[in-house]
């Protein structure tokens, strides 16, 4: 009996249980519910605007009000003069004299932050700026009543509040005024490290007199904790600090028909004129960066405001890491506080043109008419779109009117409109219209900082987001180079080619972080492209040895240009290894620690080689440049190395059909004749731009028309100098050597079976005590210590060979030095000299 009585007690308890348990799970599933959230945020608006009534009226009329609270508090009726009533009276008297005194005010702004995050109008770190407020409040609580006392002025507001002023007792009765001093600075010093992830390095760089040994990558030892804790706060940071686009886009137009008056004018021809359209910009940049890391973790890691969770199996053999849980590898940790340029350091012009005349619109729009009408071509309606620098006429031609008809009419439409030049597009893609694009009286400039201020900018999630300009139809347009996925350049001198280039390097700049990305850049000029040699130890990469990071001498250009197919042959080993087809895949894997570097296996950052004034390079190098750039835009793609080459003359000779081929992206300023549009575009089109800025952008079938974006020369130094005053690495990105075998041809050098022992170099008895001294063979390093010419060093080299000092060539790797140490080489240099 007892059993059965203690079995019916279990039963009754578990099902009681299991009703709390089920009531719970009803009562999250409401709370959870969007709507419910949604609802609780407008009340707590309707609070937050309650509470600061409140306390306004407070401060301004709670001297009058005591009497009626100390009555309520008895126990009366009385009637409070405060706006908010009785209850806000109470209220306001409560949390500023009972609780936190002046402080309290900022519970305003803590309440409404609550009601943003429940009503997700946008996304905001909630628990961080509530500690954050919290804080602030305790701080300023106690820092008022150290100051004040318990009351100031008329006395019925105690600075400090209730809260502070007994805090304040309690420390100064242990600890004294020192005390209460120190927990300030400490209270201060907790939320500033908090809040800006600038607070340590600040304090490191202030007190440190002597840094420790370094580790890999450049990092003191005793940087290790600082930089894990601020990693969360830092990356907090910059998702609040970028997290304020929400402005609209550039590309909004609204359209209106035309004048009553065109109507007679035309005989029914319906004109149709938009509305200058609205251009909005921030005062910030919201530039994310898409981390790799983050969009693998994504996959096995759920997020909240509670913090982060991940769950990993862990295999036999795997390796130990001395934690639960493995962090996946981040390649932004070795410069974790870099930041990107803000906007306030590019142009914001002022635009010295005027609105959208529609008169003199629609007055071009009859005179287009007119002129068709004059040689037997009649049209239904003719439509303008007005861009920055042009305006495109949509002609819909009646039916039975042939293109051709139209397209032949192009110098006396010009002629009619007393226009420089127009352009003809018949038809225009997608459409049954065909297109008359005329230069605008007042042409505007489209400043960098439009496009990088804009939301398709900051909301991309394309791998190397190139920013060019403006379409006609004032559309921000950007392309991915990492799918283009090489880039040729052509224009008149004048034309905008190099305000180009700038356009495409600064857009880089501001969206990528430098461990993802460097530059090559060839600068024949030498004065173009010398602007960004102050990015060495953030964005650039280089051979090993080399002075100048901007490369202009042609032989440095082959050497760096064989590096790079050296670097493509290694980086396709390892996706080989890897069992991956691309970059992008191979890294996801390496930071999730799928790759260890133990194998041989690193991350691999974008290379973007900038080839300017590429005419020069092949009159002088000739086909010894055309070799290397063509396997590297034939192959280099999948790697993750891209190239863009710019030229003035787009001639055949210079444009050959190999590079034509391997680079299907064209972008074509003004250029001189029809034959050197139809060299960089295969069609007519670019002899009839506007220049300064004006250009055909290819990337498909058809090109587009855009107005480059202006990138000034002090608007790059001031982006250089931001970047160039941060952190870098220890030294530039370093290529690997490039292939020496039949490199030191030119000044009498020629292959290894070529080289002659019977007169040996002057200097090869130092070079060879130079290569067994550091057990290293290579041309570069005989090169640089001897102060010499590649062509002399990789004779001697050449020599060493023949002679049995080092071994052969293997690849990219440095030869293998013979000779065990230097008596063992006097000992051969006795046979031979």
């Amino acid at each position: 009996m007892s059993n059965n009585k203690k079995k019916k007690i279990d039963k009754k308890g578990d099902g009681f249980f299991a009703k709390i348990k089920r009531n719970c799970r009803i009562v999250t599933d409401f709370l959870a519910n969007p709507k419910t959230q949604f609802v609780v945020g407008v009340v707590l608006v309707a609070f937050a605007v309650f509470l600061l009534s409140s306390f306004i009226s407070f401060f301004s009329v709670g001297g009058a009000d005591q009497s009626a609270v100390e009555e309520v508090l008895a126990g009366g009726n009385a009637v409070a003069a405060n706006s908010s009533g009785r209850g806000g009276a109470l209220l306001a008297h409560y949390l500023v004299n009972g609780c936190f005194g002046w402080a309290a005010v900022l519970l305003f702004p803590l309440v409404v932050l609550w009601a943003i995050g429940l009503m997700r109008i946008c996304e905001l770190k909630i628990r961080r700026w509530t500690i954050m407020i919290l804080t602030a409040m305790v701080w300023f609580s106690l820092f008022f009543s150290f100051v004040f006392g318990e009351g100031v002025g008329s006395g019925f507001v105690s600075p400090g509040g209730k809260h502070g002023y007994l805090l304040l007792e309690s420390i100064q009765e242990y600890c004294g005024v020192v005390g209460v001093a120190l927990v300030l600075v400490l209270i201060l010093l907790f939320f500033m490290i908090y809040a800006t992830k600038e607070t340590i390095p600040w304090l490191q760089k202030k007190f440190t007199v002597e840094r420790g040994p370094l580790r890999k990558g450049g990092v003191p030892e005793e940087e290790c904790e600082e930089e894990e804790y601020d990693e969360e706060a830092g990356d907090d940071l910059e998702e609040e600090e970028y997290a304020d686009g929400d402005d609209e886009d550039d590309c909004d137009e609204d359209e209106e028909n035309g004048d009553d008056s065109g109507d007679d004018a035309t005989g029914g021809v319906v004109i149709e004129i938009p509305e200058e359209p609205a251009v909005s910009e921030d005062d910030e940049l919201a530039a994310k960066f898409d981390d790799m890391s983050r969009k693998v973790a994504s996959e096995t890691v759920q997020t909240g405001d509670d913090g982060l969770s991940m769950e990993v199996e862990k295999a036999e053999g795997d390796v130990d890491m001395g934690g639960d849980m493995i962090r996946p590898i981040n390649p932004k940790d070795e410069l974790s506080y870099y930041k990107p340029p803000t906007l306030d350091l590019l142009e914001e012009y002022e635009q010295t043109a005027q609105a959208i005349d529609r008169d003199e619109q629609a007055k071009n729009a009859n005179k287009i008419v007119e002129v068709l009408r004059n040689f037997g071509i009649e049209i239904s309606s003719i439509k303008a779109t007005v861009g920055p620098t042009i305006t495109l006429y949509e002609v819909t031609p009646a039916p039975g009117v042939r293109i051709m008809k139209i397209r032949n009419l192009e110098d006396d439409i010009a002629m009619s409109l007393s226009a420089l030049c127009i352009r003809i597009v018949a038809p225009i893609p997608g459409k049954g219209t065909v297109g008359i694009e005329v230069p605008n009286a007042h042409k505007q400039i489209v400043p960098m900082v439009s496009l990088l201020n804009s939301r398709k900018y900051k909301e991309t999630d394309m791998e190397l987001p190139l920013a060019l300009g403006k379409t006609i139809s004032n559309e921000v347009y950007m392309v991915d180079m990492a799918k283009m996925p090489h880039l040729l350049v052509a224009g008149a001198t004048g034309m905008g080619k190099s305000v180009g280039l700038n356009a495409i390097i600064t857009s880089l700049l501001y969206k990528m972080h430098p461990a993802y990305l460097k530059f090559v850049m060839v600068d024949p000029k030498m004065v173009e492209l010398s602007l960004y040699g102050v990015l060495e130890k953030h964005f650039l990469a280089k051979l090993e040895g080399e002075d100048e990071p901007i490369i202009t001498d042609v032989n440095r250009v082959v050497r760096t240009l064989k590096s790079l197919c050296v670097e493509m042959d290694n980086r396709y080993k390892l996706l080989q290894l890897a069992s991956v087809r691309s970059v992008k895949e191979y890294n996801a894997k390496f930071l999730n620690k799928e790759l260890l570097p133990t194998l041989g296996h690193r991350f691999m950052p974008y290379i973007v080689v900038i080839i300017d004034e590429y005419g020069d390079l092949m009159m002088t190098a000739g086909r010894e440049v055309e070799q290397p750039i063509a396997r590297i835009a034939q192959k280099a793609r999948a790697v993750g190395i891209h190239m863009i080459i710019a030229t003035q003359r787009p001639t055949t000779n210079i444009i050959t059909g190999t590079i034509k081929a391997n680079f299907p992206a064209r972008m074509a300023f003004r250029v001189i004749s029809a034959i050197d549009s139809r060299t960089i575009l295969d069609r007519s089109g670019a002899n009839q731009l506007q220049g300064r800025g004006d250009m055909l952008f290819l990337a498909g079938n058809d090109p587009v028309r855009v107005q480059c974006a202006l990138v000034e020369t002090k608007e790059v130094e001031r982006v250089c100098a931001h970047i160039a005053k941060q952190q870098g690495y220890l030294q530039a990105y370093i290529l690997p050597e490039p292939d020496d075998s039949g490199e030191a041809g030119g000044e009498g050098g020629g292959m290894r079976g070529d080289v002659s022992l019977d007169k040996l170099d002057p200097l090869f008895a130092e070079a060879a005590r130079i290569v067994v001294l550091a057990q290293h063979g290579s041309t570069s390093l005989i090169q640089r210590k001897l102060e010499i010419g590649f062509n002399r060093a990789g004779r001697i080299m050449d020599q060493l060979c023949r002679t049995g000092i080092v071994g052969e060539q293997e690849g990219s790797k440095p030869r293998q030095v013979l000779c065990a140490d230097e008596a063992d080489l006097e000992f051969r240099l006795k046979s031979l000299l």
